[in-house]
């Protein structure tokens, strides 16, 4: 597949943002233009996380998210080594040479205007053009993207996420957030409360989002729907580990085991301890009513 060459870009694409698909718009068109195939180069873990140890920055995708949003942006391979101690210690130098040109045969590399790479993040668009000329192969560099006086990157999303700010992270994602997973069998608690809830599980370390929101929610026949979410640890029935619950307005099916995504629309309320039922369920019709006005004056 690659013996001819290939178009590269490299990056965690945490989230696929508008400065992640700023890249990959031009990689795309130029494999276009070039009849090569796209390559997105990322690892696994994230460097992030695996530096960071026990307590890693939350993800914004998880890595079937990140695959699959990949596969359907029209890029051809996505190559994801272990990330791991001999690989941040590989040189500037080496990484071009042993992975980019002899690995995945590139003929030209497109990265933002911040790249950095290799051990210490010694490499830079500076290593990437002294490399060029002596082992044949082009760097297109794109400009850093702005939106409303915030440069976009993934961990701006997730200090507005974490804020609340539902907004801000949907103009810099370009897009509302998203959870995607699979429905499985809960404690079945909200049928008792009058609020079935679809139990989703995170398959992540850390959440990007805590609270109530207003959420519209698809892969389901006859979506999208519109809904109430929870994520967090149910304080009023003393849980532990974080859960995503989703309970969806004027909907009655069986659902246990369908592959679903959550669109995050707005941040309702923090999660808070309730002193009893009563006072939760008034709260969560309050939620409903809250979550069906803001969804009806949203654009599905």
């Amino acid at each position: 597949m690659l013996a001819n060459g290939s178009i590269v870009t490299i990056g965690s694409f945490d989230g696929l943002h508008l400065g992640h698909r700023e890249l990959l718009d031009a990689v795309t068109e130029q494999s276009r233009a070039s009849g090569l195939p796209s390559v997105v180069m990322s690892f696994e873990p994230m460097p992030g996380e695996f530096f960071s140890g026990d307590s890693p920055p939350a993800r914004l995708m998880r890595f079937r998210e990140k695959f699959e949003s990949l596969a359907a942006y029209g890029i051809d391979l996505f190559y994801c080594p272990r990330f791991s101690t001999a690989m941040r210690s590989i040189t500037a130098d080496a990484f071009v040479r042993s992975i980019l040109i002899q690995g995945l045969n590139m003929r030209q590399i497109v990265v933002g205007d911040d790249f950095r790479f290799a051990s210490r993040r010694e490499g830079t668009i500076d290593t990437l053009v002294r490399c060029c000329r002596a082992l044949q192969f082009e760097v297109r560099k794109t400009p850093s993207l702005r939106v409303d006086g915030v440069r976009v990157s993934s961990t701006a999303i997730r200090k507005a996420l974490c804020d609340g700010d539902i907004g801000l992270a949907t103009a810099l994602l370009g897009r509302p957030y998203r959870m995607s997973g699979r429905i499985i069998k809960g404690r079945q608690v909200g049928r008792t409360l009058g609020y079935a809830t679809a139990n989703v599980e995170l398959r992540r370390r850390q959440s990007a989002v805590m609270g109530i929101y207003a959420v519209r929610v698809s892969g389901l026949s006859g979506g999208p729907y519109d809904g109430v979410a929870s994520v967090g640890t149910r304080p009023t029935f003393n849980l532990t580990k974080p859960v995503l619950e989703v309970h969806l307005f004027d909907f009655d099916q069986e659902i246990y085991g369908a592959y679903i995504h959550v669109d995050f629309i707005a941040h309702l309320r923090d999660e808070v301890k309730f002193d009893s039922v009563a006072e939760l369920v008034a709260q969560m019709d309050q939620d409903t009513e809250n979550a069906r006005s803001i969804l009806a004056a949203s654009v599905a």
